[in-house]
């Protein structure tokens, strides 16, 4: 048999990957001189994944079911991406063909199965091209009608049976002449054709992938519409690379704390395969050492490690092995990085430092190759991993399974953008109001928020969480089991668990503090009259300062016992304390003089660079941990006695500030993190007079302020949005980018930066922020 009559055969599907594993063999060089490829889902037992060869969306819509890929939503535009091939720039011919079984059919014009081509997104790396890439869809509606783009077959075509697709592709001059047939499977009898004339090349060059195009239904509880078999490839057009396949093994995560190693390992969803096993190596020599194995957790899909004793004073290689059988062989899949040597007799410590991951700039490669240069000891990352828009589609709450898997896409889409940057040092990370579906968060100690909340009111402002127990502790697990252990591991209400603690590494001593989970909601302990929204009091005549006093907790008692206990706590070597939150102690945050709400925030114009803002007021915002003051200033009476150095996140307007408890100055120093992508750009214009002193050199934003409760604090630097002049101004008109903070141990000092997420910092080393480090 010919190299030619192969891959007809593999466009026909009348041949799997076994047989062609076995010509490549007689055939020398037929699939990789071709770039060819053909699906292996036969080989798979059934799960809720299709493959690392793939990428699905959304996630919980694509499974394999019985050696196929089912597409299970009747929705709007779900696509399966190959992750491995795509149509390069080249003027060549491709060849493509998939088997699609149409169940349980609505005949529509509107409805259609069938490619997409030359998807392409807004920056030049695959993977933004295959999460938001548009491209060109030829295929079949579930009326039977052919189309390729806007133009369609006269004929119909019987859908009730499979139907086999195979789209060619062949250059013509500068352009493109496609051809789209219908072939019964069976008997390789053709039962439709429809060409295409003059296709700009530019529309044939990109990702390529498999579409169910339902839009008006949109319904993941529908019945599954449609099932795709042995999708097939060939031609010069396409480029392969392996590397870019993502999972079984996503990403891992470790942290060093003492003499003990935690790492996390994030899965695909492989859980439903018998006899899986996960493995964590190292290779302190020249061979790899198994130290422990596992399973795989079935909601929130990691493998998760603990070894005690970590005796290696030097840098280790490691590795997350999975051993997976398949239905006719065993596969084995690995992950690897570095665990880093404890930098504790280092003279500093550099931390990167990372916060509000929105979706405007992925895959974010920017931000890893600069920050990358900065050669950090570790990183941390905030809260807001990712946000309910993450990746397109909104979220879906319910039932939990499927919940669970939407939330593991946005997750792992983080982990896709940012693994290189934790692959080989520790990190943390601090799940914050979005990373649990909640625009904003008071968890009054993990209660219920209510299902049918007062009319005008919203659930999250009743306080609690609105997601399943099952479902926030999934979350927690997947984004804090690698932290070392609960200082109290006593569950809150609905068992929901707990994860703050001291992590000790390099000489520093670092709080990791849960500022969400026993905040009191507003709504509930101030008067009604106050007429709370989102955490914005309406009442236009209601005086919060007169409130200092009210019953409320902010970090609650269990998380105070906590601080006056770390804070005594200055064994093993701990040079410096460090507080790690999800948000800051006070309301650094102005709007247009009036506002009721921060609804106004993403709309409000962006200034020219020097230009002072006129018209705005401190904000009243009790999303921030400004509210309740009263407890902000006990918090601050015991972090100031060891002079404990405050980093949070959240807020989307970087700073640093000097809190003020009795006067201005008294109390610590803090830094907030600016967003990596920034969905909210908050800023700080504050009304100014005469009388009032800036710091020397400084802008007029800076110096002393009291917020809008009244908390003192002095301001040494923020990062307003500016106009930039760079394209997407979505991204870089927000003041986006991440903090580089190091400790000097020796002298007790710390160094601040705040970057710009686009400056190369070996290059354009005066390239901060105004007013850093």
């Amino acid at each position: 048999m010919d190299r030619r009559e192969l891959i007809k055969m593999m466009l026909l599907g009348t041949i799997g990957m076994p047989f062609l594993k076995q010509a490549r063999n007689r055939e020398t060089g037929l699939l990789q001189n071709s770039a060819s490829f053909i699906s292996e889902w036969e080989l798979w037992p059934d799960m809720k994944w299709t493959g690392p060869e793939f990428w699905g969306n959304r996630l919980q819509d694509w499974r394999i079911r019985d050696g196929m890929c089912q597409c299970r939503a009747a929705g709007n535009n779900r696509t399966l991406y190959s992750l491995t091939h795509q149509l390069q720039d080249e003027s060549a011919s491709f060849d493509m063909g998939v088997t699609v079984h149409l169940d349980h059919i609505t005949r529509r014009q509107t409805d259609y199965v069938g490619f997409r081509i030359g998807s392409k997104g807004k920056f030049k790396d695959y993977r933004s091209a295959v999460i938001y890439g548009s491209g060109l869809d030829a295929g079949c509606t579930t009326d039977g009608t052919l189309f390729i783009g806007d133009q369609k077959s006269s004929n119909q075509i019987n859908v009730d049976t499979p139907i086999r697709l195979i789209l060619e592709a062949r250059p013509k001059n500068s352009d493109y002449l496609l051809r789209l047939k219908a072939v019964d499977p069976r008997t390789a009898s053709t039962l439709d054709s429809l060409k295409a004339l003059d296709i700009e090349a530019r529309q044939v060059s990109g990702a390529v992938a498999l579409i169910s195009h339902y839009p008006e239904q949109d319904d993941a509880s529908s019945p599954s519409p449609v099932r795709f078999d042995r999708w097939a490839a060939s031609g010069k057009k396409f480029f392969s690379n392996p590397q870019h396949s993502f999972g079984p093994i996503c990403f891992a995560q470790y942290t060093r704390h003492k003499k003990q190693l935690k790492l996390t390992a994030q899965l695909a969803p492989i859980e439903a395969i018998t006899g899986h096993e996960v493995k964590l190596q190292i290779q302190p020599g020249k061979r790899w050492k198994t130290l422990q194995s596992t399973t795989i957790h079935k909601l929130a899909r990691t493998a998760h490690f603990r070894v005690d004793n970590w005796s290696y004073k030097k840098d280790i290689p490691y590795r997350v092995k999975l051993e997976l059988p398949l239905k006719n062989e065993k596969r084995s899949y690995t992950y690897e990085g570095t665990i880093a040597a404890d930098p504790i007799e280092a003279d500093s410590l550099k931390m990167a430092v990372f916060s509000c991951n929105c979706h405007y700039g992925f895959p974010n490669n920017e931000v890893v190759r600069n920050v990358s240069k900065h050669e950090p000891d570790l990183a941390v990352f905030l809260g807001d991993q990712f946000y309910e828009s993450h990746g397109g589609f909104g979220v879906q709450r319910s039932p939990i399974e499927m919940a669970s898997l939407d939330f593991l896409r946005k997750w792992y889409m983080f982990g896709w953008s940012y693994r290189d940057l934790f692959r080989d040092i520790p990190a943390a990370f601090l799940p914050d109001d979005h990373d649990v579906y909640h625009g904003n968060i008071w968890g009054e100690g993990g209660k219920d928020a209510p299902e049918n909340p007062p009319p005008g009111t919203s659930a999250q402002d009743q306080g609690g969480y609105t997601m399943s127990p099952e479902w926030v502790n999934m979350v927690q697990r997947a984004q804090t089991s690698h932290l070392p252990d609960p200082f109290d591991p006593r569950p809150v209400r609905q068992d929901i668990n707990v994860y703050y603690t001291d992590w000790q590494y390099g000489g520093i001593s670092f709080a990791i503090l849960e500022d969400r989970k026993f905040k009191s909601a507003p709504a509930n302990v101030l008067p009604e009259k106050a007429d709370i929204v989102n955490g914005f009091i309406q009442n236009p005549d209601f005086d919060i300062k007169e409130y200092y006093d009210i019953d409320a907790q902010l970090l609650g008692e269990r998380l105070i016992e906590f601080l006056r206990h770390w804070i005594r706590d200055w064994s093993n070597q701990i040079r410096m304390k460090v507080a790690l939150s999800q948000t800051n102690l006070c309301a650094l945050a102005t709007l247009p003089a009036g506002s009721k709400t921060d609804s106004v925030v993403p709309n409000l114009e962006i200034p020219e660079p020097g230009e002072y803002v006129a018209g705005d007021e401190p904000v009243v915002d009790m999303d921030t941990n400004g509210w309740p003051p009263k407890q902000r200033d006990r918090i601050l009476e015991i972090l100031r006695k060891s002079f404990t150095f405050h980093i949070a996140g959240d807020q989307h307007l970087a700073s640093v500030v000097q809190y003020g408890v009795d006067d201005f100055g008294d109390s610590n120093f803090a830094f907030t993190a600016p967003a990596l992508n920034n969905i909210w750009p908050r800023r700080w214009w504050p009304p100014v007079d005469d009388e009032h002193t800036p710091l020397p050199g400084q802008p007029k934003y800076t110096g002393n302020f009291e917020d809008g409760f009244g908390n003192k604090m002095t301001v040494y630097a923020a990062a307003n949005p500016a106009e930039t002049r760079r394209e997407p101004e979505i991204i870089y008109n927000r003041a986006t980018g991440y903090g580089l903070i190091e400790f000097n141990k020796q002298h007790r000092n710390i160094r601040i930066e705040c970057w710009p997420r686009y400056v190369n910092p070996l290059t354009n080393p005066e390239g901060q922020y105004n007013g850093w480090p």
